[in-house]
C-alpha cells in the first residue's frame, strides 16, 4: 500500500470513529464551538456578578487597605497556582482531544489517570511551600507584611484546585462545557457566602488585637484572611460536584475504555513526558502573562516607597485600583476567558483532522463574537464608570480617582480580551512555544514602559494601567502575526472591529447623556441603571444600522425572529 493510501486510510478510520464518539459522548469540533463558549461565557457572567455582587459588602467591610491585602493574597496565589496547575484543565483537555478525535479512548483515558498523580504532587508540593514562605514573599516581596495572614490560608487551595482543574479538563476534552460551568457558578456562589461571613468575623478579630496594641494594619489584614475563606470552602465543593459527575459519567466511560480494540498503548512514561512538554509552554506563557500583576504591584509599591509613601496609602491607592477597577473589569474580560476552553479543544480537533477550513471558521467567529461584546463592555464603563462605582461601592473617598481609572482602564479591557483570546487560539492550534515567547517579550516592554512612566512621568497608578495596555497590544500584534502565518488568515476588520467601535461610541455619548438628565430628577442609582439598559438597546439600533449584524445571525439567537421583525418596522432591515 502507498504511503499516500495508507495515510488516506488512517484518516478515514479516524474520522469513522471520531464521529462514533462524538456521538455517544457529544464530543464536536468547531461545528459548535460558539455553544459551547457561550455556556461557559453565561456561567463565567453569572459568577463574575455573583462575584461582584459579593465584592460591594466585602469591599464595605474590609475598606482600600484591606482590599489591597486581599488582592495581594491572590494575586501570589494565583500565580503559584499557574506553576502548579492551572494549566491542567487545558493540557488535559488538548491531549485527551486528540486522542478522542482518533478513537483512542483506552489512552485517553490514561491520559486524565497520569495527570491526576501529576496534580496531586505538583499541588501539594507547592501548598506546603507557600504556607512555609508566606510572611518572607508578602513582607520583602511585595511589601505589604500584613497580607500574609491570607496567603496562608489559600496555601491549601492549590492542592484542591489541581485535582479540580484535571475533572474539568477531562470533561472538556469531550467538548463538554457544561459541568465547568455549573461548578464555576456553585464555586462564586459559596465564595460569596463564606468570604463575607469570613470577613466579618476576622476583621472583628483585628480590631480587637489593635485595641490590645497591635499595628492598626493588622485588623485589614485579618479581614482579608477572612475573606480568603470563601475560596478554600468554594474550590472544595467545586471538587466534591466535579466528582460526583465523574462518578456518574465513569461506569459508561469504563465500558468504552473496555471495549477500545486501538492497537496503539501509550505508556505512563511517555504520557507523562507529552503532559510535562505541552503543560511547560502553558505554564510559562500563562505565567509570564498573568505575572504582570505581581510585578506591577511590586514595583508600585517600592516606587512609591521610595517617594516617601507610607504602606496605608499606596496600598489604600492599590486597594482602589483592584477593589473597584479590576473587579469590573473582569465581568467582560471573563467572555474572553471563557471562550480559551472551548475553542482549544475544537483547534485542536481541526488540526488533527487537517481541516483548516473549520479552524478558520473558528478563529474568525470567536475573535468577532469577543470584540462584538468587549467593546461596547469597555466604552461603557468608561461613560459611566463614576456613576456605577457611586452606585455600587458608595465610597466616602477615591471619587475623582476611580472615575480617572474606569475612563483610562477602557482599552485595557478590549486589548486584554483580545490578547487572552488569541493566546488560547494559538495554544488549540498547537503553537504552543508563540504564546510564551509573545509574552515575555510584552512583558519586558511593559516592565520598561512601566518604571519609567513610575519613576519619571509620575503617573502613579495611571502608570500600572497604560503599562497594561503595552503590553496586551504587543501580545495582540504578535498572536496576530502567527495565527496568520500558521492557517494563512487575517481577521476582517469592518466587521469585527469598526462597527462595533463606532456603535459603542454612539452608545457611550448616548447612555451618558441619558444619566445626565435622569440625574437631576431620579438620583444617581435609578439614573445609572436605565442609562445602561438604555445603552445596551442604542448599541444594538447602531449594530444593525451600521449593518455590523446580519438578519441571519440575528435569527440564530432566541427571539431572533422577533428582533428581526422589530428592525424591519423600523426600516433598518430590508
Amino acid at each position: 500500500m502507498h504511503v499516500a493510501d495508507r495515510e488516506e486510510k488512517d484518516r478515514a478510520e479516524a474520522g469513522t470513529a471520531s464521529a462514533s464518539e462524538e456521538k455517544k459522548y457529544g464530543v464536536n469540533t468547531a461545528k459548535n464551538v460558539l455553544i459551547q463558549g457561550t455556556i461557559l461565557a453565561a456561567a463565567s457572567i453569572i459568577a463574575k456578578v455573583i462575584g461582584l455582587i459579593y465584592r460591594i459588602p466585602l469591599y464595605n467591610i474590609l475598606g482600600d487597605v484591606g482590599n489591597s491585602y486581599y488582592s495581594t493574597a491572590n494575586e501570589i496565589y494565583s500565580i503559584i497556582l499557574m506553576i502548579s496547575s492551572f494549566s491542567l484543565p487545558l493540557a488535559v483537555s488538548r491531549l485527551m482531544s486528540e486522542r478522542i478525535q482518533k478513537g483512542e479512548i483506552r489512552n485517553a483515558n490514561k491520559v486524565f489517570l497520569c495527570s491526576m498523580r501529576f496534580a496531586v504532587i505538583s499541588g501539594g508540593i507547592l501548598a506546603l511551600v507557600t504556607y512555609a514562605f508566606a510572611g518572607l514573599i508578602t513582607k520583602y516581596v511585595m511589601n505589604v507584611e500584613y497580607a500574609k495572614f491570607g496567603l496562608r490560608v489559600l496555601a491549601p487551595v492549590i492542592l484542591i484546585f489541581a485535582i479540580t482543574g484535571v475533572f474539568r479538563g477531562f470533561f472538556q476534552g469531550f467538548s463538554n462545557m457544561v459541568p465547568t460551568a455549573v461548578s464555576q457558578v456553585i464555586e462564586q456562589v459559596v465564595n460569596a457566602i463564606v468570604s463575607i461571613w469570613g470577613a466579618w468575623v476576622l476583621m472583628d478579630y483585628g480590631r480587637s488585637i489593635v485595641a490590645q496594641g497591635e499595628n492598626e494594619l493588622a485588623a485589614p489584614g485579618w479581614g482579608a484572611a477572612g475573606a480568603t475563606f470563601g475560596t478554600v470552602a468554594s474550590v472544595t465543593v467545586a471538587l466534591l460536584f466535579m466528582m460526583y459527575l465523574y462518578a456518574r459519567f465513569n461506569r459508561r466511560f469504563r465500558h468504552a475504555v473496555r471495549k477500545d480494540q486501538t492497537a496503539k498503548r501509550e505508556s505512563s512514561r511517555y504520557l507523562y513526558r507529552v503532559l510535562i512538554l505541552t503543560i511547560m509552554p502553558i505554564i510559562l506563557s500563562t505565567l509570564v502573562y498573568n505575572i504582570s500583576n505581581v510585578l506591577d504591584q511590586g514595583i508600585f509599591n517600592a516606587i512609591l516607597k521610595s517617594q516617601n509613601y507610607t504602606e496605608k496609602q499606596y496600598a489604600t491607592i492599590w486597594g482602589i485600583y483592584t477593589g473597584r477597577f479590576r473587579v469590573l473589569m473582569n465581568v467582560p474580560l471573563s467572555l474572553a476567558s471563557s471562550l480559551g476552553p472551548a475553542v482549544v479543544p475544537s483547534l485542536t480537533a481541526a488540526v488533527a483532522a487537517r481541516d483548516k477550513a473549520s479552524a478558520v471558521r473558528t478563529v474568525h467567529s470567536s475573535t468577532r463574537y469577543t470584540m462584538i461584546i468587549t467593546i461596547p463592555c469597555a466604552f461603557g464603563m468608561a461613560a459611566l464608570g463614576g456613576p456605577i462605582i457611586r452606585m455600587l461601592f458608595h465610597p466616602s473617598s477615591g471619587m475623582p480617582l476611580s472615575s480617572g481609572i474606569m475612563q483610562a482602564g477602557a482599552i485595557v479591557i478590549i486589548l486584554y480580551a483580545l490578547s487572552t483570546l488569541t493566546t488560547a487560539i494559538l495554544q488549540g492550534l498547537g503553537r504552543l512555544r508563540e504564546p510564551l515567547i509573545h509574552n515575555a517579550i510584552a512583558l519586558v516592554v511593559h516592565v520598561i514602559a512601566l518604571v519609567i512612566m513610575l519613576r519619571y512621568l509620575n503617573l502613579n497608578i495611571y502608570a500600572v494601567l497604560y503599562a497594561n495596555a503595552v503590553f496586551a497590544l504587543v501580545v495582540c500584534i504578535l498572536n496576530a502575526l502567527s495565527i496568520r502565518r500558521f492557517i494563512f488568515y487575517q481577521q476582517e476588520i469592518r466587521k469585527t472591529y469598526l462597527v462595533p467601535l463606532l456603535s459603542s461610541i454612539v452608545m457611550a455619548f448616548g447612555s451618558y447623556a441619558i444619566w445626565y438628565v435622569l440625574n437631576i430628577v431620579f438620583g444617581n442609582s435609578v439614573s445609572t441603571v436605565i442609562a445602561i439598559l438604555c445603552g445596551m438597546v442604542i448599541y444594538l439600533v447602531s449594530m444593525v444600522a451600521f449593518h455590523g449584524i446580519t438578519e441571519e445571525e440575528m435569527k440564530k439567537v432566541p427571539k431572533g425572529d422577533v428582533l428581526v421583525g422589530l428592525f424591519r418596522k423600523m426600516g433598518l432591515l430590508r
